[in-house]
């Protein structure tokens, strides 16, 4: 890790990893062969931080088993900022905006500090074809270089790392448009670097953590939530169009197979290295189908969107029995 450090508002390069663009190589959750390349945005910019890092995400991933329906959508997860602190060392916390959002991650760049910061997507080029220069949508980034002479921004986002530069420096930022008041300011975060512990996370804290998680897992199979709830949704995501659609499919199925698909991997992760007898492959297999089940019912909902009838029984069968039998296999052999 190479920091290039800066006071506040100099006219040079702050920079934290020494990675590029060109180069740069996505984590295997992130890879194009799996059911969800994406999840949401923080989770996503997370797991490409840690890795950067040198951190193996895997290791952090036990909250997945602790994901709920929480009535209108599946949980919007996320890495626990306590799980990384315990593991890594990373110390996330939120930061009080009181300045232009560019002199915070200057000096916190400066200072040896990663943010996370709300940005339109309108203005980042890895959006093409989606986001980019068509639609203002909010998302979450965590810029890890910035070069404020030469408008250019060094980010991670979503599946990976990019860089940005000159107008869309200027959007990203605002700094083309007059201050505005009745403009909200962007959550931010800091993640601070200071105790991050290089290196595997010890097997014994990944252990209690995935108990905690499992002890704070749903006390009701929430499969059949989802679906009552979604029952009373179909006749107006009927009515509502394509756009409604992706947007509710987003806030469940995608969170939903997103989730379960990450677990599985867990779960396969922690059963390598726990070896011995207890074999989790099961669940691994479970967390599979689960995640196979929720993008077959995303397929299903975008025909529902589009005027036609689908019948559903058959995948939320599928996943109340594979989210049964995952959550079975690991409580037999690792809760307390």
């Amino acid at each position: 890790m190479a920091f290039e450090r800066a006071g506040p508002a100099l006219a040079v390069t702050v920079r934290l990893l020494d990675i590029d663009p060109s180069t740069y190589r996505p984590h295997l959750l992130h890879a194009p062969g799996r059911d969800w390349t994406e999840s949401n945005c923080w989770t996503d910019m997370m797991i490409e931080v840690l890795h950067a890092l040198g951190l193996e995400p895997l290791a952090a991933s036990a909250f997945t088993l602790s994901s709920d329906f929480e009535g209108d959508q599946w949980t919007l997860f996320k890495f626990p900022p306590e799980d990384l602190r315990i593991l890594f060392g990373l110390e996330v916390a939120e930061l009080y905006v009181w300045r232009p959002v560019i002199d915070h991650v200057e000096e916190n760049l400066a200072l040896g500090h990663l943010v996370t910061v709300e940005v339109d997507a309108y203005y980042l080029p890895d959006t093409a074809r989606v986001t980019y220069r068509s639609d203002h949508v909010k998302t979450g980034v965590v810029p890890q270089m910035l070069d404020r002479p030469g408008r250019r921004l060094g980010y991670f986002h979503n599946a990976g790392y990019f860089e940005l530069g000159d107008e869309d420096f200027d959007g990203i930022f605002r700094l083309d448009t007059e201050p505005d008041a009745s403009v909200l300011l962007p959550y931010m975060e800091v993640v601070k670097l200071e105790r991050l512990r290089p290196g595997t996370a010890p097997l014994d804290a990944v252990i209690a953590l995935t108990r905690d998680h499992l002890e704070r897992r749903p006390s009701t199979n929430p499969i059949p939530r989802f679906k009552k709830r979604l029952e009373s949704d179909l006749p107006w995501l009927a009515q509502a169009g394509e756009a409604a659609f992706h947007l509710y499919s987003f806030g469940t199925c995608r969170q939903l197979g997103a989730n379960a698909a990450m677990a599985g991997s867990f779960v396969e992760w922690l059963g390598l290295r726990l070896g011995g007898g207890l074999d989790l492959d099961a669940a691994a297999v479970h967390f599979q189908a689960l995640s196979e089940s929720a993008k077959g019912l995303e397929f299903a909902l975008a025909r529902v969107a589009r005027g036609r009838s689908v019948d559903l029984e058959g995948p939320f069968a599928a996943m109340e029995a594979s989210w049964g039998a995952a959550m079975d296999v690991l409580v037999e052999r690792l809760a307390d």
